[in-house]
């Protein structure tokens, strides 16, 4: 053994893939094309028994996609569920295959809103189930409520995680946790960094190389994995996908580029604190440590929203990224209060 070469990147790969196949006889594994809002997205369904609920995951970023580290935390899942997502428009695989200058201007939330309940109605044909579980991640978050709120009779439930109710609320909390980290650990580049932004989010435009400045020491400080200073698992996550190539890998960059300046101001303005009834069942899955997408606004908002069934569930030992951080917390979460709203 000691004289075997060390397994090349593509041979790791193919283990990963091996063991995330999904080999039982009413299992689903595929990954395809479908048109919403005229832009042909890549979906990716996964589940072990085509009779299980459905979800439909929105994913994060502006244009960080599921699909290339879905691997780390959702193989158990699927014993539960059909898992779905889709590389959004401007994002992974959807960005590859698509020409960016007939896309640019159609960057709106509002199409991304579109875009998510004309999947949720093909996906809900194709796997023949009347409703679907609607959940989104961070940016996916205000995609996904507001896709629930549009149309309640696509979805048996609503699940944020790191869920966005108001973004510059979200700002001034993330800035404040960053300086209150810093001047408790007497570091002073970090200090010297926020202090160039101040007064924040202020009355300045919120540029991203202010937010970036934020959002670094307040990640640094474990804002976005509890107790780490990177999150190199996630981001390096897509190097050992079973779903996407290497060369497929640099789309998430280019994606994130391309995307998040034309949506930026608008994603500035969400606010979803006035919505004061919810028209399906709402659940909010939040780490206890976020301070990118921070947890208590939307532990506020669902603590007095009205709806047919609302549950909150604090992930004590993660930031922003649970599934990835609690995926056992996880799992039992969506069993215990999500799975049985699809049977009802």
């Amino acid at each position: 053994m000691a004289d075997e070469s060390p397994l090349t990147a593509d041979e790791a790969r193919e283990i990963v893939a091996d063991l995330q196949r999904i080999v039982t006889p009413a299992g689903i594994q595929e990954s395809y094309q479908l048109t919403a809002g005229g832009v042909d997205h890549w979906v990716y369904a996964r589940g072990q028994d085509r009779s299980n609920p459905v979800i439909l995951f929105v994913h994060g970023g502006p244009a960080s996609p599921l699909a290339p580290t879905w691997w780390q935390f959702q193989r158990p899942v699927e014993e539960y569920f059909t898992v779905v997502t889709y590389d959004q428009r401007g994002a992974g695989r959807t960005l590859h295959t698509t020409d960016p200058d007939s896309i640019a201007d159609t960057l709106r939330i509002s199409q991304y809103v579109e875009d998510a309940i004309e999947l949720a109605e093909r996906v809900k044909d194709r796997y023949g189930v009347r409703k679907v579980i609607l959940m989104g991640h961070s940016w996916g978050t205000v995609i996904g409520m507001s896709a629930a709120l549009a149309r309640p009779d696509l979805f048996h439930a609503y699940v944020g995680i790191g869920q966005v109710i108001n973004s510059r609320t979200n700002e001034e909390l993330c800035f404040r946790y960053a300086v209150d980290q810093a001047e408790r650990h007497g570091h002073t580049e970090a200090l010297e960094e926020l202090a160039s932004i101040a007064p924040y989010p202020g009355d300045e435009p919120l540029t991203r190389e202010r937010i970036i400045v934020a959002r670094r020491w307040a990640q640094y400080r474990g804002g976005l994995s509890a107790y780490r200073d990177d999150s190199l698992y996630f981001f390096q996550g897509p190097l050992l996908s079973p779903e996407y190539t290497l060369d497929e890998t640099d789309t998430i960059a280019e994606g994130n580029q391309f995307t998040l300046g034309r949506v930026l101001d608008e994603l500035l303005e969400v606010d979803f604190t006035a919505v004061t009834e919810f028209p399906v069942p709402v659940l909010m899955f939040m780490g206890r440590h976020d301070y990118t997408t921070p947890s208590q606004p939307p532990a506020d908002w669902i603590d007095k929203v009205e709806a047919p069934y609302k549950q909150a569930v604090w992930f004590e030992n993660s930031a922003h990224l649970a599934p990835w951080e609690e995926p056992g917390k996880t799992l039992v979460s969506l069993l215990t209060y999500v799975r049985p709203l699809a049977f009802d």
